[in-house]
């Protein structure tokens, strides 16, 4: 608090001071993590404040999210490394520079390497495992706090030979709970596809109803984890009907661990892929020489699906390309892996302008892939190292 004189009557004045509700609440919500990890020491209450106090801990990722405190996640084909780099210098550096990526270690004992990677609330679930098929493990990490935990392995993949596994991650905000996902396929029964739920703070899994189409998507698309948006997860798979396959839109409500399905817009032939941008459901088409991209503005409703974009497609880029992220003012990255070298490819378009830029990736002599974004949060995982 400063002090002062009065000069006439030379009574000591004090200036205001901030309320110290306003500076937890207002200011230290809207820093980033590592500043905050930084000031947990400057007094006990603000170390359980940042540390300890899920009402703070909730405030701080609906701020994050507002300020976009978001970055840019990759790892390399056959590694368990990820790779970092702000989302802002993605966007900012597009014209004129690399963009830069920081190396993250995962310290954990399993030898296989990152197949897939999910992202909720700042939280990434790690698929573990070898390319081809075999038993699979989770890791889950919180990248900004630096922390990890590694789920225990699923009970029926010791007993029994595992031909895939998918897990897919979400939260249940009616119940507070994060839950992971996994839908397994046995070589004893290949045709049923069994689901269990890992909820967080348990230490076990449960089974819940098999998942409901018994010959998943033999597209590309069902090899990718399912889409969380809006307490719900979401995976593309084929309804098998007289000897035809058509797509289908399933949907596992979180709450109630029921499925569902949705109606998608009515498309033409050519592949497409789920995905979510600006927290709703999307569909990202290829067609002839474009990329669209179809948005479900109200979860549940065909009638809501709208086309957002007609991308122009990339030189040389292969028939998967996937929007990553959509900027406020309508930038869109999305990439895709160049037919010529395999290499991962980052493309920012300019709706408003039509512009086509690919930045620069440092380390591109790497093969990276699964490029997601999370946003900075300080949700603790349990049993955490």
């Amino acid at each position: 608090m400063a002090l002062h004189s009065n000069g006439t009557t030379g009574t000591i004045l004090s200036s205001p001071s901030l309320p110290l509700e306003l500076v937890e609440e207002e200011i230290l919500s809207r820093l980033p993590v590592k500043k905050l990890l930084q000031l947990r020491c400057i007094c006990k209450s603000w170390k359980s404040l940042i540390s300890d106090d899920p009402k703070f801990t909730k405030k701080h990722l609906r701020m994050s999210n507002i300020l976009k405190h978001k970055h840019l996640i990759m790892n390399v084909l056959g590694d368990r490394i990820l790779w970092d780099s702000p989302l802002s210098s993605v966007f900012s550096n597009v014209y004129n520079h690399t963009v830069t990526l920081t190396q993250l270690n995962i310290p954990i004992s399993i030898s296989n390497h990152i197949l897939k990677i999910s992202s909720c609330d700042g939280i990434l679930c790690l698929t573990l495992g070898v390319v081809g098929g075999g038993r699979r493990y989770v890791v889950l990490c919180n990248p900004s706090l630096r922390k990890y935990t590694t789920l225990p392995p699923l009970e029926n993949h010791q007993k029994r030979e595992v031909l895939s596994c998918l897990f897919s991650f979400g939260y249940d905000h009616v119940n507070d709970v994060y839950k992971v996902i996994a839908i397994s396929c046995f070589k004893d029964k290949h045709k049923v596809k069994e689901v269990d739920v890992y909820t967080l703070g348990t230490n076990n899994w449960r089974s819940i109803q098999d998942f409901p189409y018994s010959s998943p998507s033999p597209s590309p698309s069902m090899y990718h984890s399912g889409v969380f948006v809006g307490g719900t997860v979401n995976w593309l798979a084929y309804e098998v009907s007289n000897s035809s396959h058509r797509r289908v839109i399933v949907s596992l409500d979180l709450m109630t661990e029921s499925y569902q399905k949705l109606l998608q817009p009515d498309l033409e032939k050519d592949p497409w892929i789920l995905g979510m941008c600006q927290n709703c459901l999307c569909i990202f088409q290829c067609r002839d020489m474009f990329l669209d991209v179809w948005i479900m503005k109200e979860y549940g409703n065909k009638e809501s699906w709208t086309k957002l974009y007609n991308i122009p497609s990339a030189e040389g880029q292969n028939s998967y390309p996937r929007t990553v992220y959509i900027s406020d003012n309508n930038q869109v990255l999305f990439c895709y892996h160049d037919l010529r070298n395999s290499k991962l490819k980052l493309v920012v378009y300019n709706s408003k302008n039509g512009n086509v830029m690919i930045p620069k990736i440092q380390h591109n002599d790497r093969l990276f892939m699964n490029p997601r974004v999370y946003v900075e949060s300080l949700i603790s995982l349990p049993c955490s190292y």
